[in-house]
């Protein structure tokens, strides 16, 4: 399958979304970029694509969004871990987007949806993850469940109003282009760059460049089956310790030190009170509770051969990504 009638990308100022845009752009798709808010128009500086207003939880936006679209990149989310009403803001988000994204497509005539789900929809019982092992039986988490949630109604509103759908699950993406704020994955590494994570967690993230999601998500709609699922990751995941090593060497005038362990009760102690501080300051904190208890240990390791296979996916080694994502965040630290 050739992709060259004109295709939509929600949440285009976003970083998947713009570099999704850009990676479109050069391949010689015609594309529609769509987001909430048209006045921030930096992301689109020298980029020939149309920008419009749509908001995914506005039902008419969408639909007069899609208008004319053949393949629509639903990308567009509440990516964030933490929020005041988490239910609210998250979750609510989230599903109620992915129903009205469906369902303005189908009322659009939309022919194809490339349906953007995350690693959060994956079950980390047996190692490596993979596809066929189902959903995340884990629900302390309402990102995670919105993506559990959002993922199975995506496929189910598909066949229900025949349309084809594939669903890409990307892992933390870094890289590239970039526009503040960072986002959760992308942020992590620059914390490390400006000495904010001074305590080891033991948390690991399947780094992944954003550049390989984005033609990914271009793969999986010229030759991704409908009704599957794909893993957009690399298979092996790194520590925030490993990661700050690589920033270490390749940085050293900033002397970067490593995060020093400390017993768990004590981290627990520490995202406790951080937690405090963010419900008055409004603030996402650097750590929760939640965060410890989910992640600290979890080896997010993938099985990624179906991708592989039926994409022609072949990401960057996640060392690499994190060199090339450090280098961008040192070039740009006075716009990011």
């Amino acid at each position: 399958m050739v992709q060259k009638s004109l295709a939509l990308v929600t949440g285009a100022n976003g970083h998947l979304g713009n570099n999704l845009v850009r990676l479109l752009i050069k391949k010689g798709v015609p594309v529609r970029a769509a987001v909430r808010n048209i006045k921030n128009t930096a992301p689109f500086a020298g980029l020939e694509c149309e920008v419009v207003q749509a908001d995914i939880t506005n039902m008419q936006s969408l639909t007069t969004a899609l208008q004319g679209i053949q393949t629509f990149y639903a990308v567009g989310a509440a990516f964030k871990l933490w929020a005041k009403d988490p239910k609210k803001e998250i979750y609510d988000v989230n599903i109620e987007g992915t129903r009205l994204q469906i369902e303005a497509a189908a009322q659009a005539g939309v022919k194809r949806i490339v349906y953007v789900s995350s690693i959060a929809a994956l079950n980390y019982t047996k190692l490596p993850t993979k596809e066929s092992n189902g959903y995340n039986p884990d629900r302390r988490d309402m990102y995670y469940n919105s993506k559990n949630d959002g993922e199975k109604m995506a496929f189910n509103l598909a066949k229900k109003h025949n349309i084809e759908l594939v669903a890409v699950l990307p892992s933390a993406m870094i890289g590239s282009e970039s526009f503040a704020p960072l986002n959760v994955s992308y942020n992590i590494i620059n914390l490390i760059l400006k000495k904010q994570i001074p305590i080891e967690t033991n948390i690991t993230l399947n780094w992944i460049d954003v550049k390989d999601v984005a033609e990914g998500c271009y793969l999986a709609a010229t030759k991704g089956r409908a009704g599957e699922r794909y893993i957009l990751a690399n298979e092996q995941c790194m520590s925030i310790k490993e990661t700050t090593k690589i920033a270490q060497e390749l940085l050293p005038e900033l002397n970067i030190k490593l995060p020093t362990a400390v017993p768990k009760p004590i981290l627990f102690a520490i995202a406790w009170l951080m937690e405090i501080v963010s419900k008055i300051t409004s603030k996402a904190p650097l750590l929760t509770n939640k965060d410890i208890a989910m992640f600290s240990g979890l080896q997010q390791n993938f099985d990624i051969s179906k991708a592989r296979t039926e994409l022609g996916f072949d990401p960057k080694n996640p060392v690499q990504a994190v060199k090339e994502a450090i280098y961008y965040l040192r070039e740009n630290e006075n716009r990011l």
